[in-house]
């Protein structure tokens, strides 16, 4: 007798081993033959995979689909399996049979493909230091003219200070910037319609600054639809090498980390074991929003 070509594992004594009760025949021999070529390296992952696809088997045999891997495995197949399943199982066993359907098919079907492009995740910048901003509002007091000095001012006071970039700053006029519970307010029009209080340290600078400006934009120009309306003022800015170079995403970076620190977020993120903003994002979504007269107080970091 011819010994067997196929070596003995632990993993192909698991497939060989299961006999389903639940299943038909053919689902079941369909099942070990895909779970054998996927070839897994455990017991544990043999019988993971084996009854993530007789699951997905079973449902494609009632749809009356062809039991073949190119069929079963397709990317259709699953996501009407998925759908379809979202009430019978548990969110958990659902993302687990999920993630098993697509590495199996990603294994048989997808093998020659190239791999998808990883794309860079984009990180929040770096927030400047308390001495650089100071040395930014510096430099923009000591500009050349007095508009210039003023718009320049209210860039940092706005970027640094509410959060504010390059297309919310393209709506803001000077009047939009006003006093409110006591604090600090700027009204932020277009897409993402706001006011925002702002930071206790910028109310200085920046209520002259909006005064000058009035009616008009508060960062220059006469149209709404204007362009790189920052461009200007930033190389304005250009310390030398002792400063680095003006950033907008930075700017609003330091406002984000200095509201993040007024309203104690590490230590409640700490507290609640949350490492992530789409959890923080589900969480709000339950909160009542807060009245103005608090958030003011609350986020214009005053003591």
């Amino acid at each position: 007798m011819a010994p067997d070509a196929t070596p003995r594992t632990p993993a192909s004594e698991a497939i060989t081993a299961w006999t389903p009760k639940l299943y038909s025949d053919s689902v079941a021999d369909f099942t070990r033959q895909v779970v054998t070529a996927c070839s897994p390296t455990s017991p544990a992952r043999a019988r993971a995979l084996i009854h993530s696809l007789a699951r997905l088997a079973a449902f494609a045999q009632a749809c009356g689909l062809a039991l073949s891997s190119e069929t079963v495995l397709a990317t259709s197949t699953i996501e009407r399996f998925l759908v379809s399943s979202a009430r019978r199982y548990s969110p958990a066993t659902l993302r687990t049979v999920a993630t098993n359907l697509r590495a199996m098919r990603r294994r048989l079907i997808e093998a020659d493909r190239p791999d998808p492009l990883a794309l860079p995740r984009e990180r929040a910048k770096a927030p400047y230091s308390p001495g650089e901003i100071d040395h930014y509002l510096a430099l923009a007091a000591a500009q050349p003219t007095l508009s210039r000095a003023m718009r320049a001012t209210a860039l940092i006071c706005l970027g640094a200070g509410a959060g504010l970039t390059g297309v919310d700053l393209r709506h803001v006029r000077g009047s939009d910037v006003r006093r409110l519970h006591g604090g600090l307010v700027v009204t932020v029009a277009g897409c993402h319609r706001r006011r925002v209080p702002v930071l206790a340290r910028f109310h200085g600078p920046l209520k002259p600054a909006a005064d000058y400006a009035g009616e008009g934009f508060i960062v220059g120009g006469v149209d709404r639809a204007r362009k790189n309306i920052t461009s200007g003022l930033v190389a304005s800015l250009a310390g030398g090498i002792d400063l680095p170079p003006l950033d907008m995403r930075r700017l609003r970076s330091t406002w984000l980390t200095s509201v993040a620190e007024t309203i104690g977020l590490h230590a409640f993120m700490d507290a609640a074991g949350v490492d992530c903003s789409q959890r923080l994002g589900d969480i709000v979504s339950h909160i009542a929003p807060v009245e103005e007269e608090l958030a003011v107080r609350l986020l214009s970091g005053a003591k």
